[in-house]
């Protein structure tokens, strides 16, 4: 945009960032997604109604800007779903920002989400799993790296860790014992069970790592004895990918999705596997079961003789 946000939104836009920081505990990676969807927003109202728009003229914002700027939105090409979020999070702001100032939010949170089809979790089969683990150790040749990437995809799957928490455990946390307390997203505590199979993977890392163990530094280690960057951990799994002939899907985090899935699929009941992954909201770990529905579905078509 080609004009600029006013001071006073600036401001306002930064006490409910830092307001979502504090009590919401949101994470700095969606932090800056709110700052960006909220400041984008700002900005085309700016152009829009043809300068920066103060505290006070926020206030009179109608549902025909509502519209304008979905309409604009819609025009650069984003999802449905990118359109959702950036909503969902002009709705928060305007919401506090109501509150604070007192006025009435009706045409900001009366805009109408757009309809979009939730995707579904992709998981591994098990046996895909198991060869995601044997396959990754071989994309480097060197012995410690080779089974540092061993170790992190173990605990993606073993434990149902997201990436940013395992490459979050520190030189505290090892050796690993029978559990796990691990912080998760929205300041969320958890304990989850720790595998031997996890157990043994860490040790290997631990025993062949050059840098010395520092119970305050992180637990996995990049090249130079710095935190390891999630970003090396995809590039392992898409080397893994191209030699297992597996669909783009088969990310790390698609090894957290089959954890929770073959979970399901060996009777795991919702609730357990809610508090494992550390999901806020049943309704999130309930997309596990329309997996493990279609798995099922595939199944007797395969095998009913009348089907």
């Amino acid at each position: 945009m080609s004009l600029e946000i006013s001071a006073a939104c600036r401001d306002a836009l930064q006490d409910w960032l830092n307001r979502q920081s504090a009590l919401s505990g949101a994470a700095q990676n969606t932090l800056t997604a709110y700052r960006t969807d909220v400041a984008g927003f700002l900005a085309f109202m700016a152009e829009h109604r043809g300068g920066p728009q103060g505290m006070a003229a926020l206030q009179q914002i109608t549902v025909t800007d509502m519209r304008a700027w979905m309409a604009q939105a819609r025009g650069t090409g984003i999802s449905s779903r990118s359109l959702a979020r950036k909503l969902s999070a002009v709705k928060s702001f305007y919401r506090w920002l109501a509150e604070r100032e007192g006025f009435d939010p009706t045409a900001v949170l009366a805009a109408r989400s757009p309809k979009f089809q939730k995707k579904l979790p992709r998981p591994l089969a098990p046996d895909a799993a198991r060869a995601v683990i044997d396959t990754v150790e071989l994309q480097s040749q060197t012995p410690w790296v080779a089974a540092r990437d061993v170790a992190v995809i173990t605990l993606l799957y073993g434990c149902g860790l997201r990436i940013s928490e395992a490459l979050g455990l520190t030189g505290a946390d090892a050796p690993l014992g029978a559990s796990l307390r691990i912080l998760g997203k929205g300041g969320k505590e958890r304990v989850v069970p720790v595998l031997p199979a996890a157990r043994d993977a860490v040790d290997a890392y631990l025993r062949l790592c050059p840098h010395p163990k520092d119970p305050k530094a992180p637990l996995f280690r990049g090249v130079r004895g710095g935190a390891l960057n999630a970003r090396l951990i995809r590039g392992a799994m898409a080397q893994v990918r191209m030699q297992l002939g597996l669909p783009a899907s088969a990310t790390p985090h698609a090894m957290r999705h089959s954890f929770a899935t073959h979970l399901l699929e060996a009777g795991g009941d919702l609730r357990s596997i809610q508090e494992l992954l550390g999901h806020a909201s049943l309704s999130t770990t309930q997309a596990y079961t329309a997996v493990d529905t279609a798995h099922l579905m595939e199944v007797y078509a395969r095998s009913h003789p009348k089907a």
